[in-house]
Order: structure tokens, then C-alpha cells, then sequence
């Protein structure tokens, strides 16, 4: 029997040794299909604007990029299934003298595992980083050529506009600066309009609360209008009386 049981964590240890090389070899593999897509990107990214030959391969490494994913997430799960096995067979183990043994082996299988995990995820996640901004830098250089190979209608049509944005932008602002200075012309006439009539409040205060001064300002503008009516009867007088004395 206990041979057996030691039989079955020798196949298990086999098999876990077995995943974790086939691991080892996919996972340099992706790193390194990851680095000559960063190379490849930044190639293009150096090359002119006229230059409108795509990636080498471009399609191909997306795929190909997939197909390794798949491949090694499979094997993660084929070495999670191992290591599952592997820790129950320390849990039903029949000698536990051997227990402290398995346990250092399956916690080594555990880090490995941990670490493959954590460079795969980190790998993938920066292939998919370059991926993300090759295409946006894709797109932008596209938006960029088509601009520049707008029709010469086009531009002046954007140019047009362009000017008339402006003019109205200026018209707005002198329509602006003419309604402030009617407002202000309006509060200060305003403001006069109520000076003059508080005037005219005092005005007529102090003509109510001195009527003799009024009575006397109306006989002083009467004498003036009679001794105007005398001089001119006697200069007109004067006048004939010289006429007559010279014919």
C-alpha cells in the first residue's frame, strides 16, 4: 500500500516537473514574441509619414499571441490540477514522518506555480499595452494623412470659416462694449435727472416758505418792464425830432 501511495506522488511530482518545463519554454517564448513586438512597434513609429507599408507580420503575431495565451493558461491549469492533488495526497498520507518532506515539495510547486502566474499576467499585460498604443498611434497618424491630403476647396472652405468664426467673435464683442456704455450713459442721466429734480423739490420749498420774496421778485421784473417801455418811448421821440430837424 505504501508503495503504491508513493508510486502515485512520484507520477505527481513527474507530471507537475513535466508542466513547469513545458512552462518555462512557452513563457520565454511570449516574453520574447512580446519584445520584438515592441521592437517592430517602435520601427514604425520612426518611419515617415509617406511610408504607409503596415507592420510585418502584424496580423500574424496578434494570433499567434492568442494561441500562446490559451496554450499556457491551459498549462497553469493543468499545474493548479497537480498541485491540488499533490496537497491532498499530504493531507491522506499514511506516514506522517513524511509529511514535513511533501509539504517543503508541494510548497515549492505552489511558488513556481505562483511564479509563472505572475509572468505570465505581467507579460501579457504589457503585450497588450504596446498593442493598445500602436493602434492608437495608428489611428492618429491616419487622422493626421487624411488632413494632410485634404483637397486645397477643403482647406480654404476651413480657412473661410475659420475668419468668419472670428469676425463674429469680434462683432460680439463690440456689441458688448456698446450695451455697457449705453447702461452706463443710462445711469448717469439717471443720476442727473434725480439731481435736478431734488432742485426743483428746494426750489419750490423755498418758494412756498417765502411768498413776499416771490411778490417782490414779480414788481422788480414789472419796473424793469416800465422803465424799458419809457426809454424806448423817448429815444424814439429823440429820433423823429432829429429827422425832422434835418429835412
Amino acid at each position: 500500500m505504501a508503495a503504491g501511495t508513493s508510486n502515485y506522488w512520484e507520477d505527481l511530482r513527474k507530471q507537475a516537473r513535466q508542466l513547469e518545463n513545458e512552462l518555462d519554454l512557452k513563457l520565454v517564448s511570449f516574453s520574447k514574441l512580446c519584445t520584438s513586438y515592441s521592437h517592430s512597434s517602435a520601427r514604425d513609429g520612426r518611419r515617415d509619414s509617406s511610408d504607409t507599408t503596415p507592420l510585418l507580420n502584424g496580423s500574424s503575431q496578434d494570433r499567434m499571441f492568442e494561441t500562446m495565451a490559451i496554450e499556457i493558461e491551459q498549462l497553469l491549469a493543468r499545474l493548479t490540477g497537480v498541485n491540488d492533488k499533490m496537497a491532498e495526497y499530504t493531507n491522506s498520507a499514511g506516514v506522517p514522518s513524511l509529511n514535513a518532506a511533501l509539504m517543503h515539495t508541494l510548497q515549492r510547486h505552489r511558488d513556481i506555480l505562483q511564479d509563472y502566474t505572475h509572468e505570465f499576467h505581467k507579460t501579457k499585460a504589457n503585450f497588450m499595452a504596446i498593442r493598445e498604443r500602436e493602434n492608437l498611434m495608428g489611428s492618429v497618424r491616419k487622422d493626421i494623412e487624411s488632413y494632410k491630403s485634404g483637397s486645397g476647396v477643403n482647406n480654404r472652405r476651413t480657412e473661410l470659416f475659420l475668419k468668419e468664426h472670428d469676425h463674429l467673435r469680434n462683432s460680439d464683442r463690440l456689441i458688448e462694449e456698446t450695451i455697457s456704455i449705453a447702461m452706463a450713459t443710462k445711469e448717469n442721466m439717471t443720476s442727473q435727472r434725480g439731481m435736478l429734480k431734488s432742485i426743483q423739490s428746494k426750489m419750490n420749498t423755498l418758494a412756498n416758505r417765502f411768498p413776499a420774496v416771490n411778490s417782490l421778485i414779480q414788481r422788480i421784473n414789472l419796473r424793469k418792464r416800465r422803465d424799458s417801455l419809457i426809454l424806448g418811448g423817448v429815444i424814439g421821440i429823440c429820433t423823429i425830432l432829429l429827422l425832422l430837424y434835418a429835412f
